[in-house]
């Protein structure tokens, strides 16, 4: 029986701050990151990963966009092959890969929220058990599965997005990230899931510039590199703003649009003058251009993380050779153009407004 996690809203950390190193000035750590931290460093000493994961070598490539590389060869090595995508929409096969299929040992625990008004577990249609990423990106690199026994294929609910947010408002870490892939956004797995893992360098996307879009519905476009759209809520909203997410992936899933997500904790919109201020979170949400097939093994696979400005890479050549120039004309390529950006943006703000 997995080890559950239940908390509630009182569990939330709301005021998060960071140093200059990207340090939260808390000094306790929260129960969720002893519970996540504790149970992948057990997985990975008892050799339940595929490697042993140490101390990346990392470096920040010159230029204002900041882009962390770090250098991670076994994961390019030793991961699961990735399955062939043909569709955003491509429903779940049993046959495949499935996160019902992993060893046991893989489970870390499984979360339940509690519910605030009656104080007993709440009535859920699903319950989030995390896993240990067996091929880890990172420190803490674990897998948000909502009810595996669903068979939910990979597109996003607002329940997902929702355990996502929650996720980070339980850190009191602001190195906590989660994420998302769409199919044909280089998602791996046709299986309901979210990434976590922690990465101790700030981004960019924690502070960058927004222009207004319905700010009473967190919705922002971002000013910078890559263009996308962000979300922003603080812990008492976190339902509402989940909803209005909901219904542009869905949104985007009827059009037939790719879509990558991530989340972390960011200083609020229009505020970027206290660039320290971390008590809510940022959900970037970025569309662009649909990857089908299998997932290709380039050097750089623009994902959640390279979009995000967290550069994972596969061997010291391209590690040492990367530059801020090649790493936005690779992206670039997985972007919208310009006018097909702007469109999908008014089409979604009225989307929103009608709702």
């Amino acid at each position: 029986m997995p080890v559950q996690f239940v908390y509630g809203n009182k569990d939330f950390i709301k005021d998060v701050r960071v140093n200059t190193d990207n340090i939260s000035v808390l000094a306790c750590e929260s129960r969720f990151d002893s519970a996540i931290q504790d149970g992948w460093t057990d997985r990975m000493e008892k050799g339940v990963l595929r490697y042993h994961l140490g101390d990346l070598q990392t470096r920040i490539l010159p230029g204002p966009c900041g882009f962390v590389a770090q250098l991670n060869v076994k994961r390019g090595m030793e991961r699961r092959k990735p399955q062939e995508i043909l569709s955003i929409q491509q429903n779940f096969n049993t046959k495949q890969f499935n996160f019902n299929k992993v060893n046991p040992d893989e489970i870390i625990f499984e979360m339940i929220k509690e519910s605030e008004e009656e104080h007993e577990i709440a009535h859920q249609p699903y319950k989030t058990v995390v896993l240990v990423n067996v091929s880890p990106l990172e420190f803490g690199h674990c897998l948000f599965v909502p009810d595996p026994a669903h068979c939910s294929p990979q597109l996003l609910t607002r329940l997902a997005i929702q355990a996502g947010i929650e996720s980070v408002l339980l850190s009191s870490d602001p190195a906590f990230r989660v994420g998302f892939n769409s199919l044909g956004a280089f998602a791996s797995v046709n299986h309901l899931h979210l990434h976590g893992y922690y990465l101790k360098h700030q981004l960019n996307i924690e502070s960058m510039p927004v222009r207004p879009l319905l700010p009473e519905k967190g919705f922002y476009t971002l000013v910078g590199f890559p263009a996308g759209f962000l979300f922003y809520t603080e812990s008492e909203a976190v339902k509402d703003v989940a909803s209005a997410i909901s219904h542009v992936t869905d949104f985007l899933v009827e059009a037939n649009v790719a879509h990558n997500l991530f989340m972390t904790r960011g200083c609020p919109p229009c505020e970027e003058d206290d660039k320290l201020l971390r008590r809510g979170v940022r959900i970037a949400v970025w569309p662009r251009v649909s990857c089908f097939g299998t997932k290709e093994e380039s050097t750089l696979n623009v994902a959640l993380c390279e979009l995000a400005g967290h550069l994972p890479f596969k061997n010291k050549t391209d590690y040492e050779l990367a530059t801020e120039s090649h790493v936005i004309e690779t992206i670039q390529h997985y972007l919208l153009l310009h006018d097909e950006f702007l469109q999908l943006e008014k089409q979604l703000t009225q989307h929103l407004m009608m709702l």
